[in-house]
Order: C-alpha cells, then structure tokens, then sequence
C-alpha cells in the first residue's frame, strides 16, 4: 500500500490548453482568485461580487430574463438545472449531432424516463416520450430539420446545442427558435460552446426559454466557479407549477441565492449553498473583461484567428470539417490517416494539449480558446507541425509559412 503521508506536492506543469476546453485562464482571473481576502462568504463585499456579477452576466448573455445567474461547478451543473424542468413522461425533441449533444440527449431520456421506464435501464432508458433526432456526425442541426421534427412530434420541449464541440459544427440557432415559436414548443439551449465566443444575444431568439452554458470555455474562468444559465418568465412559471425532482440544481432556490425572489431582484439572497469567496471574485473578472473586450470584439477575434489557424493546416494537407470559430476539426493528411490517437497521445505528452474527437470517426480537434493573437497561433501550428513530422508525415513548411504571413500580413496592412 502506498504510504500517502509521503507523497509528494503536485506540481502540474504549464499546458498549453489547445483543445474545445477549458480553456486558457487569463492571469488577471488566477490573479482575482488567489488575491481574494480569506471573507466569509457572507462578507458585503462578497455579497456586492455576487450583484454585480448577476448583472455583468445578464449583459454578456444579452438579455433582460431576470433569472440569469450562476451555478456553482462546471457546465454539467448548469445543464443539469436547465434540463431539471424536464418532468417524467414529458414529451422533448432532442437534436443530437456529435457527443456532447448526445450526452444532453441521455440526460434528458433520463429526466423524462418514467419509474418503470428507469426500473428496465436506469443509466440508458428508452424514455418512450423522447424522440432523438440523430444527424450524422460532421453536420449542422438545420432550420429544416428542426422543422420537420416538432411538425410531426408536437412535444412541449426542444433542446439543442448551439455549437456541437464534438464535430465542432454551428447549429441553426435562429431556426431552432422561430421553429419553437410556431409549434408552441419551449426551447433548451446548451450554449457551452458559444457563449462568450459568439455575437449574439440570448432575447433575440424568443422560441428559447433556458439557456446554459459553462465558466471553462468562452467565459475563461478556470478554477471552476459558476455555470451561467437564463430562463424566461415562462420556464419558471413552467416550473412552478411541474415542480422538479432535484433540490442541488433546482432553479428557483438557486436563484434565491443571488437574490432573485419572487419575480425582482432584491437586496440579500437567502443560504441555499455555502459558496467561495474566491469563485466570486475570480468570476467577477472573467465577466469584466468580457465586458471591456465587448463580445462584438472578442467574437470577430476568435474568427480571424481560426481562419489563420484553419489555413496553416490546410497547407499541411490536412481537410478540416468544422465551421465554429473556437475550434478547427480536421482530418489528417492521408499518409497519416487512422493516426490520430496517436498523434494526439504524442503532442498532449509534450505539454501540447490539443484533443481527439470522442465519437467515431475519429478527428483532431484544436482549440484557441483565450489564444487570440499572431505568437499564439504560430506558436500552435509550428507544435502540430512538429508532431506531423515526428509521426513520418511530410509537408511544405514554405506553404504553411505563407499562409500565416498572408493572413497576418493583411491584417497589418489593413491597420
């Protein structure tokens, strides 16, 4: 048995954070969160983090829904208390094409399972009033699609993500709403992947009445603090009169806690879960500078900077497959096809952390998340270059270079 008393301190060396996330903590979030006073989490000024922090989040998310808050853990958190609405024997669509959709599909067949239906499989139900729409890996939830689904199904929710980070494909938010609009149908959006990455604004898509997303991905807040989330009137009204089988996550005690009580914020929430002074603070930050870079600004960044990265490795020959501008899917250069778990396993033991795809076919996924600048890409494409190369595969480094330098040429031209 190992002796734990003699075990030495962890000591994780820096990683460059080059997957669909978490991703790259800013050193003014780290900074926030080591530098925070030992408070109670009762202290006022942890109180005042939390109001404001409601407030700078309902900016961010671009909306007036008064129950925007966060969720104390990661995005599963916030997903968990959007889908505890679902109620067993519900009727829900859900639009699933890649694996973090799927694992929406899963949690909601879970929800909507009734007891007998648990009883038979309680990890995997067949919850006979959920019907999966499956669209192939490596394509986008369409208009039409969504359409066609909630036409013939007639449920009371629909629940999408907005940007499928397993396959790295944008679905058709806008759509997805208008189609929930017109068949009465109350929208679920996993926005993980987009919120803080995207230009858009959560009011703008009325067929959508629960929003979740994570602290790890656009928002760039590592440690773990809070999982944004949004909910209309009509969720919450929903809600209290189904009621929900979860206490943890339920919504509206949730929202008691950062002083949100009977339809108006007020001055002092009520003790639903101890909390840290330090996520506070850390998560103050993250949402400031949001706010400072804009979300317009942060969103046109991270399209420049995928568009150089995407065609630094289409010089390598590699056929990239995504369109969300966090992340660039690809398949590698055809010598090297079927590799990609080995090529992935080589970078990530090198402190290169960049990700397979965790459905078949297996892809490589690279992410900038909070790596939005010329060093940074460079930095990456030269390290996945690298590893091509140490792998047996070849390409021409001068058509790599002139991709970069045409792309970040311009740029500098331009200013």
């Amino acid at each position: 048995m190992t002796n734990v008393i003699s075990l030495p301190q962890l000591d994780i060396p820096t990683t460059i954070a080059a997957g669909p996330g978490p991703g790259n903590t800013d050193v003014r979030v780290l900074a926030r969160y080591a530098g925070a006073g030992l408070a109670d989490h009762m202290h006022p000024d942890v109180l005042r983090g939390m109001v404001e922090c409601k407030q700078m989040l309902r900016e961010v998310m671009g909306t007036t829904n008064l129950h925007t808050f966060g969720v104390a853990g990661t995005g599963w958190s916030g997903l968990d208390m959007m889908f505890s609405a679902v109620m067993p024997g519900d009727k829900v669509v859900v639009f699933v094409n890649g694996t973090f959709s799927g694992i929406d599909g899963l949690t909601v067949r879970m929800k909507a399972a009734t007891a007998e239906e648990l009883a038979e499989n309680a990890l995997d139900p067949q919850a006979a009033s959920v019907t999966i729409i499956d669209i192939p890996h490596g394509q986008s939830v369409t208009a039409e699609i969504v359409e066609a689904a909630l036409s013939e199904h007639k449920p009371k929710w629909a629940a999408m993500a907005h940007w499928e980070t397993g396959s790295g494909r944008v679905n058709d938010i806008e759509g997805f709403s208008a189609a929930c609009v017109r068949h009465d149908v109350m929208g679920l959006v996993d926005a993980v992947s987009s919120l803080g990455v995207g230009d858009f604004r959560i009011d703008d898509y009325p067929g959508v009445h629960g929003w979740a997303s994570c602290p790890q991905k656009g928002i760039c807040c590592l440690p773990l603090t809070y999982a944004p989330v949004s909910f209309t009137d009509r969720y919450i009204e929903t809600l209290k009169a189904t009621g929900t089988r979860t206490f943890c996550h339920h919504p509206i005690l949730e929202a008691r806690h950062w002083g949100i009580i009977d339809g108006a914020d007020v001055e002092r929430g009520t003790y639903h879960r101890t909390h840290s002074a330090y996520a506070v603070s850390a998560f103050h930050e993250a949402l400031r500078i949001c706010l400072q870079q804009t979300i317009a600004q942060r969103a046109a960044d991270y399209s420049f900077h995928e568009a150089a990265l995407r065609s630094a490795v289409e010089a390598m020959g590699c056929e990239v497959t995504s369109d969300m501008p966090s992340l660039v899917v690809l398949n590698l250069p055809g010598a090297l096809a079927g590799r990609e778990m080995e090529l992935v396993q080589h970078c990530r033991a090198q402190n290169f952390g960049i990700w397979p795809t965790l459905s078949e076919p297996v892809q490589v996924r690279i992410g900038i998340l909070n790596l939005l600048n010329e060093r940074a890409i460079t930095d990456i494409v030269s390290r996945f270059g690298a590893a091509i190369r140490e792998l047996g595969g070849s390409f021409d480094q001068n058509a790599v270079d002139a991709a970069l330098q045409s792309h970040y040429g311009r740029a500098v031209a331009a200013e």
